[in-house]
């Protein structure tokens, strides 16, 4: 079943009932001030970082599931409601949810009045923009009351869950003319506050929690609202909430507009008060000035299309097929954005408290929004390298706001310093920015302790280089990419973290998914060496790439797939001799994609082992048989039940490696085969089963032994985004970004007969039309690049900024 469909002139989705099968979520916000917004107006906003500066509060695991938000109170005549339908549930009329790129739009209407509910995060603004549009649909003359709301947090989302007997004592707030502030715990050591405004004169406000609410009421039957008048509470101590009271009155057919501003501002130290006691409001009243009137709001929302309109037309995509064109141009990049944004800190899955972004997640992220915003991905790199350690090392996390590793998590998660020469790479193939290398970095934050760029990577190469186990494989640390697959841990405690604790000496399990990463990754190391004329490091780099290739296909193929792992006694993980777990999906699409085994056969073994084992209608499981018990050398993958997430969930972000892998052999109708399988716009018929939105990618789908097999949970925040976009923008339809220019090498479905991707690369603009008139999957005939037939399938960079028309021929 359907509940919406896809607007591709608008770049929206749209949905037509409230009661959607889980919140259906949008992202606010491209720069430092973030918001989400579900389909009902839930959800939550923050300042860069969604654990250290959030303003309002969300309550993850309520009763009903998406409660609170910034809602929208329309009192008409004893009768109240709200436009999203939440919280008060009063039967709407009409109803309309349209998610854009960076803004969302609600629509209600009930007993004569239409209410629109727009928010959007302007560009270089620190707050979120709600314009509430009433118009009066009957033939009367409509007076009607409309209050606002929003609940604030207290600034730390963790201690404001925890420490209660701190925090009812500390709320503060100002209002001044239609703006309410809060200023809770701005005496002592903050210089930070948040505001609500609106731009139009009060007929009353409510600053304190209990006196909007009732004490013993929910958000559904505030109090006020439903007498119909403010109560003018000043909140002290207890819970500060902004809720603004303005009446408004429509003959038949007219319509008027209201804007409120939810801003953040922090003033530098000295400039803290206006006089004792008094916040400096300065730079709230500047913000709030520009959005005076509904123009100002026109004028921003234009400005914020152009801006998502520049980044789409990186690379856009004409085929037959509509659904693949509204992924590729449209929502697989836009959430590659969101994930570069947010990594996996915040959603409605992740609570913005426990996690900061990730060392290896935001490397992967690179991925997909590298061709966007290369800038920013500079900055990104930067910023990753300056948490690694000086043995090569890593945090598994950082903090966004502070940018400083994450103690409580550490590091000795092996995988992660491959991942940094991964993101780098990409980075320079698509920019061309050697210079990059050079940029001293800290190690772990330290600005008296630095080196090149270079230096880190080398250092991320070498950690794998020493850190081998008996088979000559790399050991696994802590965990590799499946933070779950918990061989060093052995934890039979309760609340003991599988990835912090680590209660064995781990020097002897070992991880063939990272081997395959190392040989993936080789060759980019190897070529960055050589561009620096360190001929001879390039050389002994070849030489244990080489040497991990032998190991791998001596000691990590188990006669018809890849094996996992080897755990702390030396025994195999992901083998046809194992009770459970026999095949696992990880090195087989990173082994092939490495190329090992391609020339022996044993990667089409391996792939179609994947078929024929894991592969189910929605996609491919991670492993089978699953898990039955727990596995105390094994640790969290067995704690799950069997089909749900690591143990045999369908986990969407390794997916995409076997599509790739799929091209790397040439078996292009499988690749895209696979591919269709999870892209959420080829599953908006089925979204009674998926149940999450059908215009992003899900971070999971329970698996063929779950009780509720192909539903889907923790969407938007996946490198799912990122991968997916890669297998079908490089792999599938197969414009790879190259050190010296764009290699063209498709890798399509035999029926497709014609496409034409036009790509931004460098500055320069290439329009690139492929035919297919042999109905090959892979193999290009000729290129010709503005009339010239060229020797090669690499398009050269021009270097004049110009539109250049390439024609390819398959066969």
């Amino acid at each position: 079943m359907k509940y919406g469909f896809f607007d591709d002139v608008n770049q929206e989705y749209v949905i037509h009932t409230p009661q959607t099968p889980y919140p259906w979520i949008n992202y606010l916000g491209n720069e430092r001030f973030f918001g989400l917004i579900s389909n009902t107006s839930g959800g939550y906003a923050f300042y860069r970082d969604a654990r250290l500066r959030r303003l309002t509060r969300y309550r993850y695991n309520n009763i009903p599931v998406d409660n609170g938000g910034r809602y929208f109170y329309i009192y008409d005549d004893g009768d109240y409601w709200t436009p999203g339908w939440m919280p008060v549930k009063r039967e709407l009329e009409q109803y309309e949810c349209r998610h854009g790129l960076g803004y969302t739009s609600i629509m209600g209407e009930r007993s004569g009045i239409r209410a629109i509910q727009l928010a959007f995060v302007p560009l270089s603004f620190d707050g979120e923009v709600h314009q509430v549009k009433l118009q009066n649909t009957s033939l009367q003359t409509k007076k009607i009351k409309l209050f606002s709301f929003v609940e604030f947090c207290l600034w730390n989302a963790y201690d404001d869950m925890t420490n209660y007997q701190r925090n009812l004592n500390t709320g503060e707030v100002e209002i001044q003319d239609s703006v309410i502030y809060h200023k809770t715990e701005y005496r002592e050591r903050r210089n930070h506050y948040a505001f609500f405004s609106a731009n139009r004169p009060l007929a009353g406000y409510d600053t304190d929690r209990e006196a909007f609410l009732g004490l013993y009421n929910g958000l559904d039957q505030p109090q006020t609202v439903a007498a119909g008048q403010a109560s003018n509470s000043i909140a002290s101590g207890w819970s500060p909430v902004g809720s603004h009271c303005i009446e408004v009155t429509l003959e038949p057919g007219e319509e008027t507009s209201c804007n409120f501003i939810l801003g953040y501002v922090e003033n530098p130290e000295e400039e803290k008060w206006e006089s004792p006691g008094v916040i400096n409001k300065k730079q709230a009243h500047a913000m709030i000035k520009q959005f005076a009137d509904e123009a100002d709001v026109e004028r921003a929302l234009s400005e914020l299309r152009t801006y998502w309109n520049n980044l789409l037309s990186k690379y856009t995509l004409q085929s037959h097929d509509d659904k693949l064109n509204r992924m590729v141009n449209i929502w697989n990049p836009y959430q590659c954005m969101v994930t570069f944004n947010m990594s996996r800190s915040a959603s409605y899955f992740e609570s913005g408290i426990g996690r900061g972004m990730g060392f290896r997640d935001s490397n992967q992220d690179l991925l997909g929004f590298v061709h966007q915003i290369p800038e920013r991905a500079r900055e990104r790199i930067i910023d990753i390298a300056s948490t690694q350690f000086e043995n090569g090392g890593a945090y598994h996390q950082y903090q966004p706001l502070t940018k400083k590793g994450n103690h409580e998590v550490g590091g000795g998660f092996n995988d992660d310093p491959l991942w940094l020469i991964v993101g780098t790479a990409a980075y320079i193939k698509e920019t061309g920015d050697f210079g990059i290398l050079d940029e001293q970095v800290p190690f772990d934050g330290n600005v008296e302790r630095t080196a090149t760029l270079f230096e880190h990577l080398k250092r991320s190469f070498y950690h794998v280089v020493g850190n081998l186990g008996p088979h000559g494989l790399p050991l696994i640390g802590r965990a590799d990419w499946n933070d779950c697959l918990n061989l060093n841990c052995f934890s039979a405690t309760p609340d003991e973290s599988y990835q912090t604790t680590q209660n064995l000496e781990g020097r002897i399990a070992e991880s063939v998914f990272i081997a395959g990463l190392f040989v993936y990754t080789g060759p980019d190391f190897i070529e960055l060496c050589k561009r620096r004329g360190l001929d001879e490091e390039a050389a002994t780099a070849q030489a244990y790439v080489d040497r991990m290739r032998t190991a791998t296909l001596e000691h990590g193929f188990d006669g018809e797939w890849f094996l996992r792992a080897y755990d702390h006694y030396g025994d195999k993980i992901g083998s046809k001799d194992c009770e459970e777990g026999q095949i696992f999906i990880e090195p087989q699409g990173f082994c092939v994609m490495a190329g090992i085994g391609v020339e022996e056969g044993l990667a089409q073994k391996a792939l179609d082992s994947t078929r024929d084992r894991l592969e189910t209608p929605y996609g491919i499981v991670l492993q089978n048989p699953p898990y039955s018990r727990y596995y105390i050398n094994l640790g969290e993958i067995s704690s799950y039940p069997p089909g749900y997430k690591e143990n045999a969930g369908i986990f969407c972000h390794n997916n995409p490696w076997i599509m790739m892998a799929e091209a790397v052999i040439g078996r292009g109708d499988r690749a895209f085969e696979l591919y269709s399988k999870i892209a959420p716009a080829y599953l908006e018929d089925i979204s009674d089963i998926h149940r999450t939105e059908p215009y992003v990618y899900a971070q999971m789908i329970a698996g063929k032994d779950a009780v509720r097999a192909g539903e889907a949970k923790n969407s938007w925040l996946t490198g799912t985004a990122a991968w997916n976009f890669i297998a079908i923008t490089q792999s599938i339809l197969g414009i790879q970004p190259e050190w010296d220019g764009l290699r063209i090498d498709p890798c399509i479905p035999t029926a497709w007969d014609e496409f034409t991707v036009t790509r931004v690369f460098r500055g320069d603009t290439y329009v690139i039309h492929i035919t297919n008139p042999q109905q090959v999957s892979k193999g290009v005939v000729t290129i010709t690049l503005d009339g010239t037939v060229l020797t090669n399938n690499i398009l050269p960079v021009a270097g004049d900024g110009a539109i250049h028309q390439v024609k390819v021929l398959l066969g």
